[in-house]
């Protein structure tokens, strides 16, 4: 929503401004320019990355225009989750988690939290550090290694459309001069005509320049720039599931390897220790397990 809402200022400004100077719109509806810098600006984009980072690409556009997947009330949806089921494992031992873990679609745990299964990044990483645990055989050490290194190469996996789309922002001046230059080009070959026509032409020419670095800092590099953001949200998330799992396995109970990893969300989206406590001891979808917990 906010990316649209800037979007919005940005040309808005821009427009409102050059209107109130008594500019006229007709001469910044260029066409010819605008399809010579978004087309080799495409064309430099499907150059240096493969089929699946375009993919990416488009989807991570597409995501910025929404809000974020990741606020203060996926983190305790999430952290309660995890209190169900580490619980789960406490009570009736790690054997027992491998009917959710195997097919979560049909758990009865995990299929309540509908949005974390639909994340399946997260529900892979979470599920199969489980797998392994069950497996036994792993020290905590050695998996809270294999988390690390997995996070690292989702991170680096997650950036690469970042850096692609930085890339075609950063092209987008240096295109426009190139529009720019075509239009003198064409701009010397009617030396000789009517200063109207030649007005016009160099007119066109700079607003080659102009598209290129409007769209270079005010688009396309602000919408890399958010995808970013997004892939840290994303990476911030997973850290606090691998916290919280480690501690488990480590020997803390339920509730507090999930309030080790509560303290692990980042300050704009945690919850404080009640709104989790409640979560999870209280009602809602951890009821059973809390109510087994207390009795416990």
């Amino acid at each position: 929503m906010f990316s649209i809402i800037g979007i919005v200022i940005v040309f808005g400004c821009i427009v409102a401004g050059y209107l109130m100077e008594h500019g006229n719109l007709k001469v910044l509806a260029q066409p010819a320019e605008l399809l010579i810098i978004g087309g080799a600006a495409l064309g430099t984009v499907l150059i240096s990355n493969p089929v699946h980072i375009l993919k990416e690409i488009v989807g991570g556009v597409a995501g910025t225009f929404g809000s974020s997947k990741y606020g203060k009330e996926r983190y305790i949806e999430s952290l309660k989750m995890m209190y169900e089921l580490l619980n789960k494992a406490r009570k009736e031992g790690l054997v027992a988690l491998e009917s959710d873990i195997e097919e979560p679609d049909k758990s009865a745990l995990l299929s309540k939290y509908g949005d974390f299964v639909k994340n399946h990044h997260a529900l892979n990483f979470v599920c199969d550090t489980m797998r392994m645990a069950v497996s036994g055989g792993v020290e905590v050490f050695d998996l809270d290694q294999m988390l690390e290194s997995d996070m690292e190469v989702h991170h680096h996996e997650a950036t690469q459309p970042v850096s692609a789309l930085s890339t075609m922002a950063d092209s987008l001046p240096g295109l426009g001069i190139v529009a720019a230059v075509l239009g003198v080009v064409i701009t010397m070959g009617a030396l000789g005509g009517p200063p109207e026509e030649i007005g016009h032409k160099v007119a066109a020419a700079l607003v080659g320049t102009f598209l290129g670095i409007l769209l270079c800092y005010g688009l396309v590099g602000p919408l890399a720039a958010r995808m970013g953001k997004m892939s840290d949200e994303e990476q911030a998330f997973l850290q606090v599931m691998r916290v919280v799992m480690v501690a488990f396995l480590k020997g803390i109970a339920p509730i507090m390897a999930v309030e080790i990893g509560r303290r692990s969300v980042p300050g704009h989206v945690r919850p404080s220790f009640k709104e989790v406590e409640q979560a999870c001891r209280g009602g809602g979808a951890a009821a059973p397990a809390a109510a087994a917990a207390a009795g416990g």
